[in-house]
Parts: C-alpha cells; sequence; structure tokens
C-alpha cells in the first residue's frame, strides 16, 4: 500500500487511499514523518476528546529562521494552535465578540450579497460563455463576507487571497523552505495591515468584531496585542478558507450527482441538510493533529510520547462502519454527525457563519440556475492537502 499525502494522485482524490488504510491500516504511522494517522470514525471521534493528546509539541520549540519568524509568531497565537489555559481564557474572550446573534444578523446582507455575485456571473454568461464559479462566488461570498464581519473595508478585499493562500499552504504537510518563506512574508504583510486598522478602531470604534476584540483589548482580562493580531489573522483566514472549499466542493459533488441536484432545485428548503451531506461527503478540511503528552497504548499501538498523532477527517466521514453507503452522495441521509468541523475543545468556532453561507448559497443556487451543469471534464485541485478545494470549477448557466 502506497501513502504519501504529498503525492499528486493523493492530492486529486485521497479517498481510495483512506478505503485502503481503514481496511488495512486504521492506525498506520507513516514512517517519513513518524506521524500515526487514524482513519477510522471512532478513533477520530474519540481520541480528539482525550485531553493527552495536545496541540502545542514537548519542551522548546525549534526557533525559525528570522525571515521566517513573523509566521510563526503570528501562528502562536492563533486560538486553534493553543492548549488549556491559554486557549480557554481567549476562546471565552473571542466567543464573547463572534456570538450566535452577531453571526445570524447576516443572513439578509449574505443573500443580498450572493444574488449580488449571481446576477454579475449571469450578466458575463450571457454569450453562451463558461464561467468559473470559484472565481465568480465560491471566492467572493465568504471573503466578502469575513471581511465585512470584521471591519475590513471592500477596497482591501483583494489583497488578502495572495496572503491567505500563502499562509493556509504552510499548514499542509511539506517541508519546502520555499512554502515558509512565502507564508511568513504575507504574514508579516498582514500583520502590518492589522497593525494600522486596530489603530483605526481604537481611535474610532465601529460595530464590528475587529471593533469588539478592541474593545476586548482594554478589559481587564484582555487579548493582548499579539493575541489580538493572530485572532484577526485567523478569523480572516479560517473564516474564508473553508467556506470558499464548501461551496466549491459542494457544488461540484451535486452536479456529478444529477439526481441530488435535482432533488435540491425540486426543494431548495432542504439546502441546511445538503449543506451537512456535504461537508461529510468532501470535506473542506480532511485533517488535523495532535501531539501525545504521554505514552499510553490505543488499539493495541503504542502512542509515543512526543509522538504527532494525525486526524484524517476526510476518512472518518466516509467510515462504513459509521455512515451507510459512505461514497454515495445523499442529501436526505438525515445523519449530520460527520467530523467536518472537529471535535472536543476545538470544534470549529465559526461553524455557524459556515453553515449560514453554505445554506444561503446552495439554496440560491438551486433556485437561480437549475440548469446549472459542468462545463469540463476534469477539474484540478490546490496544491493543500489538509485544505481540499479546487482551483476552479468551469460552469455552464445556459439552459
Amino acid at each position: 500500500m502506497q501513502f504519501d499525502p504529498r503525492m499528486p494522485a493523493f492530492r486529486a482524490d485521497p479517498y481510495p487511499f483512506y478505503a485502503q488504510l481503514q481496511t488495512y491500516a486504521p492506525i498506520f504511522e507513516w514512517e517519513a514523518w513518524g506521524m500515526l494517522f487514524l482513519s477510522r470514525y471512532d478513533d477520530c471521534a474519540g481520541l480528539l476528546r482525550d485531553d493527552r493528546l495536545m496541540r502545542k509539541g514537548l519542551g522548546e520549540p525549534i526557533p525559525p529562521p528570522d525571515h521566517q519568524r513573523p509566521l510563526f509568531d503570528m501562528m502562536g497565537n492563533w486560538l486553534l494552535l493553543m492548549d488549556p489555559p491559554d486557549h480557554t481564557r481567549l476562546r471565552s474572550l473571542v466567543h464573547k465578540a463572534f456570538t450566535p446573534r452577531m453571526v445570524a444578523q447576516l443572513r439578509a446582507s449574505i443573500q443580498q450579497l450572493t444574488d449580488s455575485l449571481l446576477d454579475d456571473a449571469e450578466q458575463g454568461a450571457r454569450d453562451g460563455s463558461t464561467v468559473d464559479l470559484m472565481a465568480a462566488f465560491a471566492y467572493p461570498l465568504p471573503v466578502s463576507v469575513i471581511c465585512a464581519l470584521l471591519g475590513v473595508p471592500s477596497g482591501d478585499y483583494v489583497q488578502f487571497h495572495g496572503w491567505s493562500d500563502a499562509i493556509a499552504r504552510s499548514l499542509d504537510l511539506t517541508d519546502e523552505a520555499a512554502v515558509y518563506d512565502r507564508a511568513a512574508a504575507a504574514a508579516a504583510a498582514l500583520t502590518d495591515y492589522l497593525d494600522g486598522l486596530l489603530a483605526q478602531r481604537r481611535a474610532r470604534p465601529q460595530n464590528d468584531l475587529i471593533s469588539a476584540l478592541v474593545g476586548l483589548e482594554s478589559e481587564g482580562d484582555k487579548l493582548t496585542k499579539s493575541e489580538l493580531f493572530g485572532t484577526c489573522a485567523l478569523l480572516l483566514i479560517a473564516g474564508h478558507e473553508t467556506t470558499v472549499n464548501l461551496i466549491g466542493n459542494g457544488t461540484l459533488a451535486l452536479l456529478r450527482h444529477p439526481d441530488q441536484w435535482q432533488a435540491l432545485v425540486a426543494n431548495p428548503t432542504m439546502a441546511p441538510a445538503a449543506v451537512e451531506e456535504l461537508l461529510r461527503y468532501d470535506s473542506p478540511v480532511q485533517m488535523t493533529t495532535r501531539i501525545a503528552h504521554e505514552t499510553f497504548e490505543y488499539g493495541g499501538h503504542a502512542i509515543r510520547r512526543g509522538q504527532e498523532v494525525a486526524f484524517l477527517l476526510g476518512a472518518a466521514n466516509r467510515d462504513g462502519a459509521r455512515f451507510a453507503n459512505p461514497d454515495q452522495l445523499d442529501l436526505s441521509r438525515g445523519d449530520s454527525r460527520h467530523l467536518s468541523f472537529g471535535g472536543g475543545i476545538h470544534y470549529c468556532l465559526g461553524a455557524p457563519l459556515a453553515r449560514l453561507e453554505g445554506e444561503i448559497a446552495f439554496n440560491t443556487l438551486a433556485r437561480r440556475l437549475p440548469t446549472l451543469r459542468l462545463a469540463a471534464d476534469k477539474v484540478t485541485y490546490r496544491d493543500n492537502f489538509l485544505l481540499r478545494g479546487l482551483t476552479a470549477l468551469p460552469v455552464s448557466l445556459a439552459n
């Protein structure tokens, strides 16, 4: 059995490899990196909640080269990569500003933006030409939403694409120095930008998330300046990268399963259920990791202190022991206990926003573009296994 997540074939379609792992080696040590990979649902769901596995490593990390320090300084203040008690304190503070009520209030504006983007897409396709749905819709919708929520001026949206893509690439399984160099340059540029924006909000607070986070900074148990930079950067990147891929991967899956697309067209109100099944079927986040803080046995395998454990969320979501006919897309499945948002204390803080955007996106696509179809036999994926997403999605809007 060949297993290397860096292989082009794996990145194009990891699911056959996952099936092999689940059959022959559900707990598999990849000797090339010394990592332990888990592919079964029960193993992932259980150990994601095991406090013997933490996000940070043991001891002092090896210092990065000076020119890469902006990246590691930024990520060191990401809630996603923290352990208690720092994680508990910071998540509690961020949750005060990132409330379900604030998310719910975005429904009307997300719907308006969705309709506007599709208006433009239809206008551009009136001559019968194809449209790249990633560029025309799947990318601008989430990035506009998270920037508006945070309070980033609309004229600045475009520059986040390059910064976010470079930083996200560094989260993948790679040892290429150039990847980290580009990510560090992007992190430095993003930090400089946020420094100016935060100064503006301190002087003139507005009704946005950055102003709310700045307000927390002034309270007794406050965000430090570094935590504020890290939190804003994480919300900008995680707040759109995954939803871009949800819309892109989900639309591709629907168009490759015409019966399911027609079911949604016939009943667009099933969009919330469709979002859950699409998240399960082709998860935007394929993997998360933890570090063992003690040696223990699990499933007949010794997990060593200091060993990195990889949870293959995309594999767990296709586990036949958990989901009937796991490789079949079924919008009426009704079983939404997928692991696409992770589990345990690191369950995705932005899950309600991603679900809301996905619901509106798929509902509106089904209502407005019932004859939508693929305009290419093959699609290509970004060179990022962890964050699975398309580079482009050519579609035809013609009847």
